[in-house]
């Protein structure tokens, strides 16, 4: 696929589109475009750690905002490369940049954002993000150790 070399993605997944990711318009729904970005949001939280906490703390990401600017339909057969990367931390969330590439056209099918804030599931109040979490998304997101 040909992409623009300038941005660099650090995470990126690909997955085959299934016959059942179709709807009666015969494209795939644009539902399935959200669960494409959240397999890659998810490779990108275990490479960084992010619920480390959760285990200790209780304390763990939620997907706060999501969005979706579709560029082309996407089919059956095809498989598609879903990519992402931060792109801003703020005291307690961080946001997250998508692309989904389709191999059968050779192009952007998707882009997107998600904001990802760090919550005390306990009180249910969002929480800072910790210096061991920041350092992991730069490490991650500058192509190093994760």
């Amino acid at each position: 696929m040909t992409k623009p070399e300038s941005e660099h993605f650090p995470i990126g997944v690909e997955i085959p589109v299934a016959w059942g990711d179709m709807d009666a318009y015969g494209h795939v729904n644009n539902t399935v475009f959200l669960r494409w970005f959240e397999t890659a949001r998810i490779i990108h939280f275990d490479r960084c750690a992010v619920e480390d906490r959760m285990k200790t703390e209780r304390i763990g990401p939620i997907l706060a905002r999501a969005a979706v600017d579709y560029r082309r339909p996407v089919t059956y057969p095809d498989t598609v490369r879903a990519e992402v990367k931060v792109t801003r931390t703020g005291k307690t969330s961080f946001t997250m940049a998508y692309r989904l590439w389709s191999r059968a056209q050779n192009a952007l099918a998707a882009e997107g954002e998600g904001v990802v804030v760090m919550i005390d599931f306990k009180t249910g109040t969002p929480v800072p993000l910790d210096e061991k979490l920041r350092r992991r998304i730069a490490e991650v997101d500058a192509g190093g150790p994760g």
